[in-house]
């Protein structure tokens, strides 16, 4: 097989099949995830073919925070953070990325307990100072958990960052996969992203299973590879096929919940009974049982590189519900609302940095709708009332068929059409049995910019939808006018108490005769120029979760409205952190007023990317402190004498401006310092063993 030598050029092509293989994924987890868990009878008796979504059957929404989707996309991150070849990554690397953007019972992973979970056990190793690879080995957890499916879940993004070199995809995929599993689960996991690399260069399956054949060296696995090989072809009824993987390959042959042999027997299976027709190998990955929600991903996103958008596009009813979108819950929690085809744009640069090659700039603006029909989780508005002239219309960008870049909304005659797009959890797509933490990507105080053209003039109004505690507040501009040909359109979004917007939307307002609006571009970026919160969050004593504090994600123990301030943050240990914003909030000030309690270090941090690496002023031991902290690495920038009295309020301000950060207490400046720590990032709070309560948040841009 080819090497890196003769990999494909990182180029519009490359990007559109790894934005392929993302949608696949999502399609497959998206079509397993309802039925994930369910005796394979079951599935039979109620859906038999899962091939639409049956998320309505079951009145539970379409997209989901799932692991097979949050882990393969954070975990990813660890070459971007890194910024570095990803050859220079080790598995104590990838472990550290677990640390930082795994919130503890909360976020990512099956949270099943130490020695039951394998993922739960290798955090806890790591938590407790084990390095990876140690920290998922069989010589430390045992073979049964070592050699559960997990691996091969979160490994997509390493095959798509290498194109055609699946050696060096193999040897990404096996350093990450060590954080939590070894033995023939590292194996299954390189075989699959072998295949996936590979999938660049061939779309034949038989050669992409000889070639990831050639990195597996576990006796069992090659059993299953050559097995599957000979036994399961296209004309094979699936049925049949399931009954026959069970009894040779099912999970009561192997120990464990989900063992990982199990699981890339039915995929491979799925795979070679599915063919070239997209449609047919996820629904089957899904419909068979064993883990439903993993295997159909890991068949869709190699399918979807293999085959391409246009396999993906012949199931519009797979591709159009979907609309790119993904959420990724994390300790990063301004990139867990996403779509396929930003995630895209990260691998791609991930990419370009493991070969050395110049990083593309990240989106701008931030929805430009480039690749093949993407639009940026963009659909008729679910909470505006649709005219039953306009329901069956489909909002889309058809630039993959000779139109310009740009979402399409068609606008019938004496008809107002509302198209809007997610920038926060929607509460139409709330779960109550998996945690969904996030941070909203638009705040109050952002200036969001849209180039937008019509066939015929056409007024339009941008809006921002609020969730008020269940009920839903629309904020919306003026009235403008939109002409034939692309001009731009702003507006600030506007505050609505406490709340921030989970949704932008954009009304074409009804007119005589019919029209199409084009969306462009949609774009804003930087801090807010002014985002606050204040006063008293609580309706009573009885609100323990009042709107005001949706929008941030804590790591620290205890984090809560309370009666006297806005806030109070408490926690026992290490790396209480808490944080609100997005990575493209770079130059701005974070204002509160702490009011010391009993704790051992308090304060505010800005530039967040995860909970472990941050910049933060802090109160501890008598004196004040700038600090950046990487990982389990604090590094003080500066620090002087503070005399701190209990139970006083001080205003503090945290300014972060290039490579400056400048702390002022009660409006005097105390410290200042130069960071290397220059990229965007969120802002929120710092506690260590003990409690504070603050009140008001303020975010200014700089």
């Amino acid at each position: 097989m080819s090497t890196a030598d003769a990999a494909p050029a990182l180029d519009a092509a490359y990007a559109e099949r790894v934005y392929a293989g993302l949608l696949g994924k999502f399609i497959g987890v998206y079509l397993g995830r309802p039925v994930e868990g369910w005796p394979y009878e079951r599935i039979q008796a109620e859906f038999g073919l899962v091939d639409e979504y049956v998320n309505d059957a079951l009145g539970i929404p379409l997209i989901v925070a799932d692991d097979d989707i949050s882990g393969t996309l954070a975990f990813g991150r660890v070459v971007e953070d890194a910024g570095t070849d990803a050859a220079a990554i080790t598995a104590a690397d990838v472990g550290d990325t677990w640390l930082n953007y795994i919130i503890e019972d909360r976020t990512i992973l099956w949270w099943g307990g130490f020695g039951r979970s394998t993922e739960h056990t290798a955090y806890l190793n790591l938590r407790n100072g084990l390095r990876a690879p140690e920290s998922g080995s069989i010589a430390r957890n045992g073979r049964t958990l070592a050699e559960q499916i997990g691996a091969q879940i979160f490994s997509d993004a390493f095959g798509l960052m290498h194109p055609g070199d699946p050696a060096a995809a193999v040897a990404l995929t096996r350093a990450a996969a060590s954080v939590s599993h070894d033995g023939v689960a590292l194996d299954a996991a390189g075989f699959f992203a072998a295949m996936r690399a590979a999938a660049f260069v061939t779309r034949d399956l038989d050669e992409l299973t000889v070639i990831g054949r050639t990195f597996v060296t576990d006796a069992r696995l090659l059993d299953v590879i050559d097995t599957v090989g000979a036994r399961v072809g296209e004309a094979d009824d699936w049925r049949e096929v399931r009954a026959w993987v069970d009894a040779h390959y099912g999970y009561a042959l192997f120990p464990g919940p989900c063992h990982a042999l199990s699981n890339t027997a039915m995929a491979l299976a799925a795979l070679r009974l599915g063919g070239d027709d997209f449609r047919r190998s996820v629904a089957i990955a899904a419909s068979v049982g064993f883990d439903t929600d993993s295997n159909a991903g890991t068949v869709g996103c190699l399918n979807g590189v293999r085959l391409g958008l246009a396999a993906i596009d012949a199931a519009p009813s797979l591709r159009v519900p979907v609309a790119d979108r993904a959420i990724v819950v994390s300790a990063d929690g301004g990139e867990a609302v996403t779509d396929a085809a930003r995630e895209s744009a990260r691998i791609v640069a991930s990419a370009a940095l493991s070969r050395g090659e110049p990083v593309p700039p990240a989106l701008a603006p931030r929805f430009d709708f480039a690749l093949p029909g993407a639009v940026h989780g963009f659909t008729l508005c679910p909470h505006a009332t649709a005219h039953p002239e306009h329901e069956a219309a489909v909002v889309r960008n058809d630039n993959a068929s000779g139109g310009p870049d740009g979402l399409r909304v068609p606008v019938p005659a004496g008809v107002s059409v509302c198209v809007s797009t997610p920038t926060f959890l929607d509460p139409l797509d709330a779960m109550s049995n998996f945690s969904t933490l996030a941070s909203p990507t638009l705040y109050p105080g952002d200036t969001v910019r849209l180039r937008l053209s019509a066939s015929r003039r056409s007024e339009v109004r941008l809006y921002a939808l609020y969730d008020d505690g269940g009920r839903v507040i629309r904020e919306q501009s003026r009235s403008m006018r939109v002409e034939e040909w692309a001009s731009v359109v702003e507006w600030d979004v506007p505050e609505h108490g406490n709340l921030v917007p989970f949704r932008l939307g954009v009304a074409v307002a009804a007119a005589p005769q019919p029209a199409e609006l084009l969306v462009h571009s949609v774009d804003w970026a930087g801090a807010p120029a002014a985002f606050r919160q204040e006063g008293i969050l609580l309706a009573d004593i009885w609100d323990t979760a009042p709107a005001g504090l949706a929008p941030w994600v804590s790591s620290a123990r205890n984090w809560e409205a309370d009666f006297g301030s806005t806030y109070c943050v408490s926690h026992p240990g290490d790396l209480g952190v808490v944080t609100i914003g997005t990575r493209s909030w770079t130059d701005y000030s974070a204002a509160s007023v702490l009011t010391l309690s009993l704790h051992e270090t308090a304060g505010l941090v800005v530039r967040a990317r995860g909970h472990r690496r941050f910049c933060a002023a802090i109160v501890t031991g008598g004196v004040v402190q700038l600090i950046e902290q990487q990982d389990a690495r604090r590094t003080v920038l500066a620090e002087a004498p503070f005399a701190a009295e209990l139970d006083r309020r001080y205003h503090v301000e945290l300014t972060c401006l290039g490579a400056e950060l400048v702390l002022a207490v009660d409006g005097h400046e105390i410290l200042r310092a130069r960071t290397s720590r220059t990229g965007g990032g969120g802002a929120g709070f710092l506690v260590e063993r003990g409690t504070f309560t603050a009140d008001g948040f303020t975010v200014i841009r700089r």
